[in-house]
């Protein structure tokens, strides 16, 4: 076993914006775990060390206590550096457990993980650098594997159902009682053996728990209302609520205490988000403490079925290669009742959205309206909101996020300039 593992931010990790104003990319939630916990179960470790921007240092480490943040462990031998944007997997895990000695292993010009001991890891001990690239490696041996990494928010989406499969297969023991929550009266199972729910969950009459296209995990502490339908693969996150007659279709990931109802399919709600109402959610990708008003609508297909090009950090529009992308949406974001979304839109931070019509399909962070005007969402008038609804979900809005808060409304500053906001 290896001594250590830092899991790095190198600059690719600025495609992942709006999603990773607030985390490192290991932090998203991709399957049923996050790019972190694939990490960390494939290739287990004594010492765990998040390598992150330096205005992100405090809330790492206030929302990972028992993790080292932006420092190494001065007692390791040897360290396993990998990329935060990698999807690990067991092939992955095998590759990098073979070879013993020091090497830079690559995909292309990504840059995949890094084994480093002796001196080549004292270095590092003493200082990391703002973000990895290949020439803080330089005198490594390079190797090229394939592995999977994310360069964009819709390779997430995409390949959510095969995360969420292979990620069901990591977690659940199948030879021990997978079926752990209470069961209402008239509750259909379809393929049971694919079926995960945790302890304390509910799952109420008339509800369809359909996994014949893949499995579905619960975790605990769920409410599923009746007359919903869940059909796999899918995961729903601990504490999180299902709506009266929801449709959660295949490839969705509801994370952690979220609420959701009407239409969700291949989607990603990270956690402490919610879609209660009814209205269609597709090929999305929500961060945290969002909240879509009713009748919120996004569509994830263009009439002429052409691939969808996505606008990121307010550049050109980049050919996503997928006729399907929805929605991407930054944390505490918010839309109003009836709001309609384009497809391939992408919202920014702390951003309200109203108004008739579809809003442009890239509105910069701290925006307020929609396709009538868009103002400034002044910065001290977010915090406030950020803070009643943290506190309405028992989360204290301490001073390392307001400090984040902050920096976040300069380093977006440009885009609203751009703008005229």
């Amino acid at each position: 076993m290896l001594d250590s593992i830092c899991i790095f931010e190198d600059k690719g990790y600025s495609n992942l914006q709006p999603l990773v104003y607030f985390r490192p990319p290991c932090e998203l939630l991709n399957g049923i775990l996050t790019l972190r916990e694939k990490i960390t179960h494939y290739i287990p470790t004594e010492s765990v060390t998040i390598h992150t921007r330096k205005y992100l240092e405090k809330l790492v480490q206030k929302d990972n206590p028992t993790i080292l943040v932006n420092s190494l462990n001065q007692k390791s031998n040897s360290s396993l550096f990998i990329n935060g944007r990698v999807v690990a997997d067991k092939n992955l895990a095998e590759i990098l457990n073979f070879i013993d000695r020091d090497t830079l292993f690559t995909n292309g010009s990504e840059i995949v993980a890094a084994k480093v001991s002796g001196n080549n890891l004292d270095k590092f001990k003493k200082d990391l650098p703002e973000f990895f690239s290949t020439s803080d490696f330089e005198n490594l041996e390079t190797k090229h594997i394939e592995a999977k990494i994310i360069k964009y928010p819709w390779d997430m989406v995409l390949k959510n159902s095969d995360e969420i499969i292979k990620d069901f297969e990591l977690l659940v023991n199948r030879n021990a009682e997978m079926i752990l929550g209470e069961i209402y009266e008239n509750v259909t199972f379809i393929n049971k053996q694919d079926i995960f729910i945790d302890e304390g969950s509910k799952i109420k009459p008339g509800v369809v728990i359909d996994a014949e296209e893949g499995p579905i995990y619960i975790g605990k502490n769920v409410t599923i209302m009746p007359n919903a339908v869940v059909e796999g693969p899918c995961y729903i996150g601990d504490n999180s609520k299902i709506k009266v007659m929801a449709k959660i279709y295949e490839g969705t990931s509801i994370g952690p205490v979220c609420k959701v109802g009407g239409e969700v399919e291949e989607s990603i709600i990270h956690s402490y988000s919610n879609k209660q109402h009814d209205g269609f959610l597709g090929h999305a990708y929500l961060g945290q403490w969002v909240n879509l008003g009713a009748d919120t609508n996004n569509s994830d297909l263009k009439n002429n079925y052409g691939n969808v090009k996505v606008i990121i950090n307010d550049g050109e529009p980049i050919d996503s290669g997928s006729m399907f992308v929805g929605l991407t949406m930054g944390d505490h974001s918010k839309t109003s009742i009836n709001t309609m979304i384009n497809t391939g839109t992408v919202i920014g931070i702390s951003t309200n959205i109203f108004g008739v019509g579809f809003p442009e399909k890239y509105v910069p962070s701290f925006g307020w309206g929609g396709s009538d005007s868009l103002t400034t969402f002044q910065l001290e008038k977010s915090m406030e909101v950020a803070k009643k609804v943290m506190e309405r979900r028992d989360k204290e809005f301490t001073s390392i996020e307001e400090d984040v808060f902050k920096k976040v409304f300069q380093l977006t500053l440009d885009e609203r300039v751009r703008k005229n906001m």
